[in-house]
């Protein structure tokens, strides 16, 4: 057993939970996020096992990719000598075997639980996972009512058999070597084919499912023994004892109780998803035969025919096609939540990397956002929500961070560089202004436009009818504040709430709210991003994949008690802030279900067929790698304890070296051409600058520039001796590129000279990169509207060339002379081949170099690098988990003003 204080990587023991035999739990403390964690301690003969140990973790990848709200996350693995441990999201409260124990669980408790219980199934299943060991000391239940259904597919992972063919297999009764025949899993759940030692697939867990949903109904277990043989014997023969539910259990449960467990498989419910229908419909009082309370009045009796009518129609088109959500909305609203996971209606998938991409009309009766469909085109979409279907419109290509007016029919939107509005009816879409890097938009009550045009500006306004757009706030200088994004303007048009912060990530940001008529800014919440009001009286906002609320004054602009969490499982970014959910006055929730994307990554090598093989599986906040001239080293930085420093990983040790110590946000380290130094940016006395350190961390860092301008390097020419880099133009809010040259030598000393700009424009030119030669300079910029990569002799005069089609930027050259490489918006990797003569360039038409797909930080971010060899690249991944894919469904929470109040009272 391990004391308290023990470490395991980052995380520091803090005390035993549990131990079985899938190991020991402990509950630990994640330094590096400052969160607590749970820590399944692996036993030391599995440690040692390196075939198992390899099966283990090839499993462990595929349960890390499970994003469900009713579904424990599995975080990753962390080593220590012989000590592996899989790292697993803690969650509080009793277990399920533990609320038990205290007697039967009353039927109006027990079908909420186990509507969750099947919907966490059912996700798993259609991921290709099983649990294999579902009971009750695997279910918790928070105090919020929320289920957690812990050790998804481990009872696989951990099996010492690698046939995949016996899905029987569960280490809870034993750890011992498994054969076809050989039976483990814990008794009492099994279902009668595993209880033979057969091959068991998903029905098992249906089973298993049906033996928990009765075991909370009676307060008993359904089958038992004084042993294990004995206790198997019964799940083979006896005839499941429905007689002893509770007389209030409500028919279709005893029938679906008696469809879970049929001991012929064949005859047993074959989709969890039937199971978590049935309970919704009981849930919603439209199932055959549901228990009726005493006979109500007639209104009330009208108001419930009307309300079962409205039900039955949903359940009708979700078999058929979709949720008629609609319905829902125009029939008598219940008094406690009404929750559904609806497709939204069109072949396409949502652009979660940004702000909300699914939003809600303030009416509640219209559902817009932004996905990419047919043609790899993304667009806005609006789709009624008495309708089956979504509508594209046209004129919003390229549309991000969609949002409505306060009468709902106009969506503002950014695209190409530009603020622009179109109807929710259609029609062609209008240009208000410029906004070169939006983060976000809103439509204020008195007719103006409150948005932040940049990722690293303060907040504007535009009349809704277009113009120039005039500042509304400044940046705290003195603070630090580099940005100002995601504004909301609250109701009455007097007031502004937004998101401010020095650097990303966005997990420890300070929600303010600036009054306009007093021009005087407040502080309302630290710790949190993306903040919304609510006509409830709250104020919302993300922290850690979790929706926060606290209540909030509208009136003195502050808040009245102190937040709590309110939803869990909610997909943001917090490398630039955006988070994936949205309120209708009315009080309706939509939201994109799963985890936050975060800057917790590990590094890959990537080759051209697309598959990943592990550089560093270790996660942590990398960011901009950068491999050495001899590739055998890999510069970054990594955000660790509220620092950003640049760090040195040399993988054939497996050694992480830290290189910088002085100064503020340490990042974008890059080689020169000798592999001797590392050049990087460094905030130091208020001025982010260009520095450089030697490689091996000898010496003290070296000033390359004094600027009130923020620069960041990118490349050096072939000799060493000219340094490419951007920096910001603070009047027109762009990035400009500029050029270095550095003089001397090691002996007589390094002298660098004044920065020249190469290309100057209204427009954002960045990540510039000189060719193997130096005759090139490759660089991305959105004079076009979008990001497109384009070349250009240097040191010049002459022409340009854009390379890049559809979008593309983050350029890198092979040594071969033959091939430059981008990334396009989804993170993919285009190549072109190319030709030069003289002073004119000539690029083929790109290729896909590789199908994989790899890490979103945010723009400006490095989240790959070439080797050398020109044959694969290092990448920023998240384990287990594929970047990028395809999101078709939203969440609807109805009522949860009402829920809201009822729980965090406004003051």
């Amino acid at each position: 057993m391990l004391s308290s204080g023990t470490r395991i990587g980052v995380y520091e023991v803090i005390s035993l939970i549990g131990a079985g035999g899938m190991g020991e739990v402990y509950r630990a403390h994640d330094s590096r996020l400052n969160r607590d964690v749970a820590l399944k301690v692996l036993p030391e003969a599995f440690a040692r096992d390196s075939e198992r140990m390899a099966r283990f973790e090839r499993e462990a990848k595929v349960l890390a990719s499970l994003n469900h709200p009713n579904i424990a996350a599995i975080y990753g693995l962390e080593e220590s000598g012989l000590i592996r441990a899989l790292v697993m999201e803690l969650v509080e409260g009793p277990t399920l075997a533990e609320r038990i124990r205290g007697g039967p669980v009353p039927v109006d408790e027990t079908l909420p639980i186990a509507r969750q219980v099947a919907d966490a199934v059912e996700y798993a299943h259609d991921h290709n996972v099983i649990h294999r060991d579902l009971k009750p000391a695997n279910i918790k239940v928070t105090a919020e009512g929320m289920v957690k259904v812990l050790d998804f597919g481990l009872a696989k992972a951990l099996a010492d058999d690698p046939t995949d063919g016996d899905m029987s297999n569960s280490p809870t009764l034993s750890m011992a070597a498994t054969r076809q025949g050989v039976i483990l899993g814990t008794a009492a759940y099994m279902s009668p084919e595993q209880a033979k030692g057969k091959t068991a697939d998903r029905r098992a867990d249906v089973w298993a499912f049906g033996v928990v949903l009765y075991e909370m109904l009676v307060g008993k277990q359904l089958y038992s023994g004084e042993t294990i043989p004995e206790t198997l014997a019964s799940v083979m023969k006896e005839v499941p004892a429905l007689e002893k539910l509770p007389s209030n259990t409500p028919p279709a449960i005893r029938n679906l109780l008696s469809r879970c467990l049929e001991k012929t498989v064949r005859r047993r419910v074959q989709h969890i998803g039937e199971v978590r229908i049935a309970l919704e419909d009981v849930l919603s009082g439209a199932a055959p035969g549901a228990a009726e309370p005493a006979a109500p009045s007639a209104p009330a009796r009208a108001g419930r025919e009307r309300l079962v009518w409205a039900a039955a129609v949903a359940l009708f088109v979700l078999t058929t096609a979709a949720f008629a959500i609609g319905f829902i909305l125009r029939a008598p609203k219940p008094s406690q939540q009404t929750r559904l996971n609806a497709e939204i209606g069109a072949d396409a998938s949502l652009n979660t990397a940004n702000g909300a991409a699914a939003i809600v009309s303030p009416d509640g009766a219209r559902l817009a956002f932004v996905a990419t469909g047919a043609g790899q085109r993304r667009r806005i979409y609006v789709r009624s929500l008495d309708q089956l279907q979504a509508t594209a419109l046209s004129g919003t290509e390229n549309a991000v961070d969609p949002f409505f007016s306060p009468d709902g029919q106009w969506l503002g939107f950014f695209a190409d560089s530009k603020l622009k509005k179109i109807s929710v009816q259609g029609g062609a879409a209008v240009t208000l202004c410029d906004a070169s890097n939006d983060r976000g938009g809103s439509w204020s009550d008195d007719g103006t436009i409150v948005f932040s045009k940049d990722a690293a500006s303060a907040l504007s306004r535009v009349s809704s009818a277009g113009g120039t757009p005039e500042p509304l706030t400044t940046l705290d200088q003195k603070a630090g504040e580099t940005t100002q994004r995601w504004p909301q303007a609250l109701p009455g048009g007097k007031s502004v709430l937004f998101t401010s912060d020095t650097a990303p990530p966005f997990e420890d940001a300070e929600i303010a709210v600036y009054s306009i008529d007093s021009r005087q800014r407040k502080t309302v919440q630290r710790g949190g991003f993306y903040a919304r009001y609510l006509p409830s009286g709250h104020v919302v906002y993300m922290h850690e994949g979790t929706l926060f609320a606290v209540p909030f004054d509208l009136k003195r602009l502050e808040v009245t008690g102190q937040p709590a969490p309110i939803l869990e499982g909610v997909t943001t970014a917090s490398g630039n802030g955006g988070a994936q959910f949205s309120f209708s006055d009315t009080g309706n929730l939509v939201y994109v279900a799963g985890r936050g994307v975060g800057l917790d990554v590990s590094i890959y090598w990537m080759d051209r067929d697309g598959k990943f093989a592990p550089l560093r599986e270790t996660r942590a906040a990398y960011n901009n790698p950068a491999l050495s001239p001899d590739g055998k080293r890999l510069a970054l930085d990594v955000l660790e304890g509220g620092r950003n420093d640049v760090w040195m990983y040399e993988w054939e040790r497996d050694t992480l070296t830290r290189l910088t110590f002085v100064g503020d946000r340490n990042s974008y380290p890059l080689w020169t051409p000798d592999g001797q130094r590392i050049a990087y940016t460094s905030v130091q006395n208020g001025a982010e600058n260009l520095w450089w350190i030697r490689a091996d961390g000898s010496g003290t860092p070296q000033r390359l520039t004094e600027s009130k301008s923020r620069q960041r390097p990118h490349s050096w020419g072939p000799d060493g001796k000219i340094l490419a880099f951007r920096q910001d133009n603070v009047a027109s809010g762009s990035w400009d590129i500029m050029t270095l040259s550095i003089e001397g030598d090691e002996k007589s000393g390094w002298k660098p000279g004044e920065p020249k700009p190469f290309v100057n424009t209204a427009s954002t030119e960045v990540e510039p990169a000189f060719s193997p030669d130096g005759r090139w300079l490759a660089y991305g910029s959105n004079e076009s509207g979008t990001f497109e990569l384009f070349v250009r002799p240097f040191p010049g005069p002459g022409g340009k060339w854009q390379v890049s089609t559809g979008g593309g930027n983050y350029p890198r050259w092979s040594r071969n002379g033959k091939e430059l490489f981008y990334r396009t918006a989804d993170s993919k990797i285009m190549v072109t081949t190319y030709a030069a003569s003289g002073d004119s360039f000539r690029a083929d038409k790109p290729q896909l170099w590789s199908p994989g797909q790899f890490a979103d930080l945010g723009n400006y971010f490095y989240t790959f690098d070439l080797h050398p060899d020109g044959k694969r690249f290092a990448v920023l991944k998240a384990p287990g988990t594929e970047q990028n894919a395809a999101v078709n469904k939203v969440g609807f929470i109805f009522n949860f003003f009402d829920e809201l109040r009822a729980k965090l009272p406004p003051g």
